[in-house]
């Protein structure tokens, strides 16, 4: 028994748009603290294009990933870090802790942000800075509650950061 052409065409169409979305969707899991009114604010002025790489669609709440495969993510809702060794830079006017236990990929966690956000970034693909530079517009809009101390220049050690009084000075 023959189909009608038309009917079989929408449903081959319809099936091409559900792989198309599907594979374009990055499943990642919500930050404990997703819901907060401060991480929407933040969420909403993620940038659309981190260098090249085009904003993907996420499956969680105040998140962001960028590139085809993934090359950055970015969430918000984190507990914010304690005062750490790592070392502490400053991009954009907002600290980060960087970790380097999965280099090439580092994690870097925004110190004294609250709640926090967090970047998850190849950097074979995109560099840290170039990433930092653009995402710390959104997440300035998390109220500031701590600093990265300047490097101790004599002992070469790197940043560390400290917490500061209420008002994030």
């Amino acid at each position: 028994m023959k189909r009608p052409r038309p009917v079989l065409a929408a449903a081959l169409l319809a099936g091409v748009l559900a792989l198309a979305s599907c594979a374009y969707t990055v499943s990642l899991d919500a930050a404990a603290d997703a819901e907060s009114p401060l991480c929407a604010n933040a969420s909403v002025r993620l940038p659309e294009t981190i260098g090249d790489l085009e904003r993907r669609w996420t499956d969680a709440q105040a998140t962001g990933a960028w590139g085809v495969p993934t090359a950055v993510v970015c969430s918000c809702g984190l507990q914010p870090p304690a005062p750490t060794t790592l070392q502490c830079v400053t991009i954009g006017g907002v600290d980060w802790i960087v970790d380097e236990t999965d280099t090439p990929n580092l994690r870097l966690t925004t110190y004294g942000r609250e709640p926090a956000a967090q970047a998850y970034i190849d950097t074979t693909v995109v560099s840290a800075d170039e990433v930092l530079g653009v995402l710390s517009t959104a997440v300035q809009q998390l109220p500031a509650t701590g600093e990265c101390t300047a490097p101790d220049v004599e002992t070469g050690q790197q940043d560390a950061p400290t917490a500061v009084d209420g008002d994030g000075r």
